[in-house]
């Protein structure tokens, strides 16, 4: 009876050896990742993150222009040309046609005497008050910065988040590939041992063929549990956007610890999804203020220096041919010059009632913005509630099943004991396998799901600190 105890549980040291091998053949493929490592590479690679980035360096570039606007217009101009100056008396309004701005003197027929013209002109025009129309439009560029900034550390936030969670996904995925396999090795030794005995006569041989079954049924669950470890390992790998084709090993740490703190002393008003909404409040509202003072006037400072060369003579009348001369370099000689410097107060009146219904739009999605960041707030907090929760759940759990673990391994050892004896049947061998697989199961599963209730407190509260310190 002794022997066969003893033979029962060496059963379960060649199951944990073979384990062990299995783990190290993993390790020896597959380089290791660990999380933070895993959170780095995909904030670097991630597509929608550099997306983000553009935008943010879009709207600073635009911050940067609007601020620009404050500077003078100063234009330089030089003009040289050539033609005739004949003059008419006449209204004349170019609207929407080029026209021709010749100054000479009327007569009572066509003259077609032409010479060189030239104009030099340096012009500024600077709106000087704008009554806080320019600085409204300045702190809603700035206030875009700031939500696409909010926006970018929020999806860093998220994506964050995900990769931690994809990770936990996947390394209990792999564990349970290792459960799978002692599982089949448990099973190959309940089959050799049943084999024996029927080819001795000792057993019935339809145990042989239940034990075939359950070996067989143990090689589906490994297999299972390679596809889902590989598309949890895809999901991975999308997160981080890596190649397709990667292999690693995560930390097993994880398997070994849980985490000592599960309290955290922010405020959810500080969680980057919080904030990223409040920021599109803040951006609307100063959208909203730049708007309503578009209507507002402006004070311009103005000056122009102008001068003025022509080929003809200040005394040029049609006939005098002598008067004029088709010189270029006469023509384009400076001969005359000319300043204005001033002010001017300009107002469009019509304005209060072009924009009244911009303001009135804008003030909607302010409201809207206002809702949304209520509905989020609420959600995290409900969030946050279930997390604290489930924390409690998982907790009790951990502490739970290395009991199950323990009965189910002694169970699974004295029912082998009592097979080999002929005091008990296959079947009860065989629901004491299932009682070992699923606590070796729930053992692994207990330590993840306290690590993934920390991670959802983690991603409600906006602390991911509290997660990654006690990775470490």
């Amino acid at each position: 009876m002794m022997n066969l105890w003893t033979r029962g549980r060496s059963h379960l040291i060649m199951s944990a050896v073979s384990l062990l091998c299995f783990t190290a053949a993993t390790k020896a493929q597959s380089p290791s990742l660990l999380l933070q490592d895993a959170i780095r590479t995909g904030l670097t690679n991630y597509q929608s993150l550099k997306a983000k980035k553009d935008y943010l360096n879009a709207s600073s570039a635009l911050a940067v222009n609007v601020k620009n606007d404050y500077l003078p217009n100063v234009i330089a101009g030089l003009q040289q040309n050539y033609g005739t100056i004949n003059g008419q008396f006449g209204p004349m309004a170019p609207a929407g046609i080029l026209g021709v701005s010749s100054a000479g003197p009327a007569s009572d027929k066509q003259s077609w005497a032409a010479a060189f013209g030239s104009l030099y002109i340096i012009n500024t025009n600077w709106e000087a008050f704008t009554f806080g129309r320019r600085q409204s439009r300045i702190d809603a560029a700035s206030a875009q910065v700031r939500k696409d900034s909010a926006d970018l550390l929020q999806e860093e936030f998220i994506q964050s988040i995900r990769i931690s969670g994809a990770y936990l996904n996947l390394l209990i995925a792999q564990r349970l590939i290792l459960n799978a396999q002692s599982n089949l090795e448990r099973a190959t030794t309940v089959k050799n041992a049943v084999l024996a005995r029927t080819l001795s006569g000792l057993n019935a041989g339809v145990d042989s063929s239940i034990a075939n079954a359950e070996v067989s049924r143990a090689r589906l669950a490994l297999i299972d549990a390679n596809n889902n470890e590989q598309q949890l390992r895809n999901i991975l790998i999308q997160q981080m956007n890596i190649a397709p084709e990667t292999l690693f090993l995560l930390d097993s740490s994880f398997f070994k610890k849980i985490p000592v703190s599960f309290t955290n002393t922010g405020d959810i008003e500080q969680n980057p999804q919080v904030q990223y909404y409040a920021s599109r409040v803040a951006q609307s509202t100063k959208q909203e203020e730049a708007i309503r003072k578009s209507i507002l006037p402006g004070i311009n400072l103005f000056g122009i220096f102008q001068a003025r060369g022509s080929g003809f003579d200040y005394n040029y009348a049609p006939g005098f041919t002598d008067r004029y001369s088709k010189s270029y370099f006469e023509g384009i000689k400076p001969a005359r010059a000319n300043y204005v410097a001033g002010f001017s107060v300009s107002w469009n009146i019509i304005s209060p009632t072009k924009i009244k219904q911009q303001v009135v739009a804008q003030q909607f999605i302010t409201k809207a913005y206002r809702d949304e960041y209520d509905l989020v707030q609420s959600q995290l907090k409900a969030q946050l509630s279930f997390a604290d929760q489930r924390i409690e759940n998982s907790l009790r759990s951990f502490h739970e099943v290395p009991n199950q673990y323990k009965s189910a391994t002694d169970a699974y050892i004295q029912k082998s004991v009592l097979y080999k004896n002929g005091l008990t049947t296959i079947i009860d061998l065989q629901q004491a396998l299932y009682a070992v697989n699923k606590a070796e199961t729930d053992v692994s599963v207990a330590y993840i799901n306290v690590w993934q209730a920390l991670l959802q407190k983690a991603a409600a509260s906006g602390d991911l600190d509290l997660f990654l310190k006690q990775v470490k």
